[in-house]
């Protein structure tokens, strides 16, 4: 059979819809079904969406849909290199090495645990200033964040008020805020250069954000020891040494700069705005920050600072923070694959080079999976005897061959943060919970919460 995912809906998208393009694509999944092809410009899409289809694509047939889509303005630099929008044989080795040295890290002398737990003291103190004054949490959420990746590549942490890294923390962050409008020019690749608009800012963004990596670079390179790397970038230096007799290694400067920009770009913004959401939904559900306290308290006291062992005999926090990662939907769509050779898969042809946008937020609200998708309720991750229970359609970070390879770090990350938050405050909202409004705002790709204040009264 060479038929194609019905139906072929050929509609061009107006910039204007860009704001509520995961949410258009949602609705068009509800009227032609789990699988369909639409056209931007000349090229067909075949979006993916719900559970089971996302599961027999990503997990079943991983291999086959691990193929990168294009994203031209991140392409034009980029070129294939690098772990999020890398391909074929030099991504597999790139990724085997990035999660080695990401594990490496983990038991190394100043684990990643260490030092998370080292950055949320800081985040505290920063809190404690606000003397429990209303106060906006995204730029020291952000802080905190971006500190977690430049300890991890540069081995070290910045003070909030380090020029340097105001300056990082400002490309990131321009870079993660446009609207879908830039993506939507993805499909024209070839007219892209000529085209202004907010696309030619993030192909300026990561040219100064390699900058910025490069002179790192130059700083390890000049005080190396190859038997003690102290961050990721000695770990790659290392590497390259270790490479250079092989001609057919991916292994250089050039790859090396593209996969830091990438592990900056993916691993900063997606925490820091999960938090913000998270504390936003305690502030709504008052009752839920109160049962936090109460696991914390029993638990891990008031004596020492949280740590991940913790984490087993906190079933309630563990299901909350996984519900916040559900409800907050932070990246409500997976980045684009493409199809790595010819196949059947639900009887259709798929042929090589399709691009497919597996729609993840349609697995962590479908009704067939979670009781309530659209209400946020810890219970999704606990059993009848409130033990914390793993649940296959929470696909926060994708799944398969493409599985995000910070899994791990966000994980840390989202509980040490937050209980050590609560372990020092508790949350005073501005109103009456009840009238928060919990809905997001869109940037098009990704979802993240309004503006607000609150104040944080110390415990």
């Amino acid at each position: 059979s060479t038929r194609s995912p019905r139906p072929r809906s050929r509609f061009g998208l107006d910039p204007r819809l860009s704001q509520s393009f995961i949410l258009l694509s949602s609705q068009l999944s509800k009227t032609y079904g789990p699988m369909y092809t639409f056209h931007l410009g000349s090229r067909p899409c075949v979006v993916l969406s719900g559970y089971q289809v996302l599961k027999e694509a990503l997990i079943d047939k991983a291999e086959e849909f691990s193929g990168r889509g294009d994203f031209p303005a991140v392409q034009m630099w980029s070129k294939g290199n690098g772990i999020v929008y890398g391909t074929g044989e030099r991504w597999r080795q790139l990724r085997r090495f990035a999660i080695g040295t990401l594990k490496n890290f983990g038991m190394g002398k100043r684990s990643m645990e260490q030092r998370i737990k080292e950055e949320a003291q800081f985040l505290v103190a920063e809190f404690r200033k606000t003397q429990g004054q209303p106060f906006d949490p995204t730029f020291f959420l952000s802080c905190a964040g971006s500190n977690i990746i430049c300890s991890l590549v540069f081995g070290e942490r910045f003070e909030y008020t380090d020029e340097a890294f105001l300056t990082l923390l400002d490309l990131i962050n321009t870079e993660q805020s446009f609207s879908l409008l830039p993506q939507l020019l993805f499909v024209f690749p070839n007219i892209m250069k000529w085209v202004p608009g907010p696309h030619q800012r993030i192909y300026a963004n990561y040219l100064k954000l390699a900058k910025f990596v490069g002179e790192r670079l130059e700083m390890n390179r000049q005080s190396l020891d190859p038997n003690s790397p102290r961050d990721f970038i000695d770990c790659f230096l290392i590497k390259i040494q270790q490479e250079k007799g092989n001609p057919s290694s991916h292994f250089n400067e050039d790859t090396m700069a593209k996969t830091t920009v990438n592990l900056f770009f993916a691993g900063t913004e997606t925490v820091s705005s999960t938090l913000r959401y998270g504390l936003l939904i305690l502030l709504r559900h008052p009752e839920v920050e109160e049962k936090l306290h109460e696991e914390i308290e029993r638990v891990i006291g008031d004596n020492r600072a949280p740590c991940m062992d913790d984490r087993s005999q906190m079933p309630y926090t563990d299901a909350v923070i996984h519900e916040m990662q559900r409800y907050a939907n932070i990246v409500p769509m997976g980045v684009p694959h493409t199809v790595t050779r010819d196949i059947e898969f639900r009887g259709y042809s798929l042929p090589k080079d399709l691009n497919v946008i597996p729609l993840l937020c349609t697995s962590q609200s479908d009704p067939t999976q979670f009781r309530n998708p659209n209400t946020f309720d810890p219970t999704h991750f606990l059993d009848e005897a409130g033990r914390f229970r793993k649940r296959e359609a929470f696909l926060a970070f994708s799944a398969g061959k493409r599985v995000c390879l910070g899994e791990g770090l966000a994980n840390m990350e989202m509980f040490l943060f937050l209980t050590t938050i609560l372990q020092n405050f508790r949350l005073k909202a501005l109103m009456d919970p009840a009238a928060i409004d919990l809905t997001p705002e869109s940037t098009g790709l990704g979802s993240i919460p309004r503006p607000y204040q609150f104040c944080l009264l110390p415990q």
